[in-house]
């Protein structure tokens, strides 16, 4: 597995159609983006009335791609399309289970009788569809299945990469799929299927609910070549929390697979609160709060924040959100990952306007995008730390304040150079080989060397 793109950014695209993306190919290379990840490329339950965002996570087949948002014909002309840019696709895998059909049909067919007659019955469509296997018997039957159970203790390891995910009590959930010979031969088609098409890395969803034996009989070495992985563990924290310690830290020591840094995350949360201190992200890595730098998936939000009411506080104000951005595309370390979508949530922005419909081409963020390319490999150094105030430089040549008061705060740094805010365009003159800065309250900026 290779680590070249260890601070590529990557602009999850979030149930964006594939049509959509291919369209914006040319904006998104130019806003510097270097990855797309797309929301599960495999047959989902579609309609003509349309589907929620977490029907695309619940799979009906992997040999075909045929959901809401495309089929196997888009993401193709998707990956070509990119492609010519220099940008790269990234697919969300969804390996844990099955499509919660229990309402509509009591076996564990996968696909669906019906769907198989679909299939016989649109044979020509679905042949430019598929990507392997006999589209005429299922891909799945009921003994490809664990014994049906709900997780009632989320810090039981076994219940939680056994049992099923499921609603409540009431709710028979997700059909967990066993860890067999036949299944893992049907994921590695699957993977291998994708990589033939072009896509360059996997997301593997839900991560936490698989054992480390179901992950590393996929993920061979076959696999991994020339892609770039990572895994989903959703936790509330780094070394000490029992979600890190239960799922997190045993897929950092038994895979070779990045995964998203929540530890970072939630420091950072933290960190930008009333009563936290930016003196907690000098350096997190090293108290056991943030992943190893070439592992490291690191973010402002991710799209079960805002579209799960379990995660809703973890939403932080817009002007703090750009502040955790401002962090996390200033520092050295880590890939970065951008979340944008299509107004999934229903949250809006002062403006009135949907919050992350535009935030991945907004101005600003193709800025602090274009620096954070820019300062690639060069260190970074503290040149100030307090509760509200944080200043590091990247090398010589950029330097990044962050200011999370209410009150305005000055900077100081000695240097012979002048410096331009990239965010506002600004040229800031030194005197006396000082450089005296006043940042605005809840603001940041990022500057670089004046030419």
């Amino acid at each position: 597995m290779f680590t070249s793109n260890a601070t590529d950014v990557i602009l999850h695209a979030f149930d964006w159609p594939y049509s959509l993306v291919t369209q914006r190919a040319e904006q998104i290379a130019r806003a510097g983006y270097k990855h797309v990840l797309i929301s599960p490329p495999m047959k989902s339950f579609k309609s003509a009335q349309g589907t929620q965002w977490w029907q695309r996570y619940q799979p009906q087949d992997y040999r075909v791609i045929d959901n809401q948002l495309g089929n196997t014909t888009d993401v193709r002309e998707m990956v070509a399309e990119l492609k010519k840019y220099g940008v790269g696709v990234y697919a969300d895998v969804v390996f844990n289970h099955m499509a919660n059909e229990s309402s509509i049909r009591s076996d564990l067919y996968y696909p669906s009788f019906k769907d198989l007659k679909a299939y016989a019955e649109k044979a020509d469509y679905f042949l430019q569809q598929k990507l392997f296997g006999d589209l005429s018997k299922p891909l799945f039957y009921h003994n490809h299945f664990v014994e049906a159970f709900g997780i009632e203790d989320w810090q039981d390891q076994w219940q939680v990469q056994n049992g099923r995910i499921t609603g409540g009590p009431s709710d028979p959930g997700l059909p967990t799929l066993r860890v067999c010979d036949y299944v893992i031969e049907q994921q590695r088609n699957y993977l291998f299927a994708l990589k033939s098409i072009g896509i360059k890395g996997f997301r593997i969803d839900a991560a936490k609910h698989m054992t480390i034996e179901h992950l590393k009989r996929v993920w061979t070495d076959d696999i991994c070549e020339g892609v770039h992985i990572f895994g989903e563990i959703i936790t509330n924290g780094g070394v000490s929390k029992p979600e890190y310690e239960l799922f997190l830290e045993p897929f950092l020591a038994n895979t070779k697979f990045g995964a998203y840094d929540f530890p970072l995350f939630q420091m950072t949360y933290d960190a930008l609160a009333e009563n936290g201190s930016l003196k907690e992200l000098v350096d997190p890595y090293c108290f056991g709060q943030a992943l190893s730098e070439n592992r490291a998936v690191i973010f402002a939000i991710t799209h079960d924040i805002p579209n799960n009411d379990v995660f809703a506080d973890l939403v932080m104000d817009e002007e703090l959100e750009w502040l955790a951005y401002t962090y996390v595309l200033g520092r050295d370390g880590g890939v970065p990952l951008i979340y944008t979508d299509l107004d999934t949530c229903g949250l809006t922005d002062k403006h009135g306007q949907p919050r992350w419909l535009n935030a991945w081409n907004d101005p600003k963020m193709v800025k602090a995008i274009g620096f954070h390319n820019k300062m690639h490999a060069k260190p970074m150094n503290i040149l100030e730390a307090s509760d509200d105030l944080l200043a590091f430089s990247r090398g010589d040549e950029g330097i990044v304040i962050i200011n999370k008061s209410k009150r305005s705060q000055t900077f100081e740094v000695k240097t012979t150079q002048n410096w331009k805010d990239v965010l506002t365009g600004t040229v800031h003159v030194g005197e006396a080989e000082t450089l005296k800065l006043n940042i605005a309250p809840v603001s940041s900026m990022m500057l670089i060397a004046a030419k």
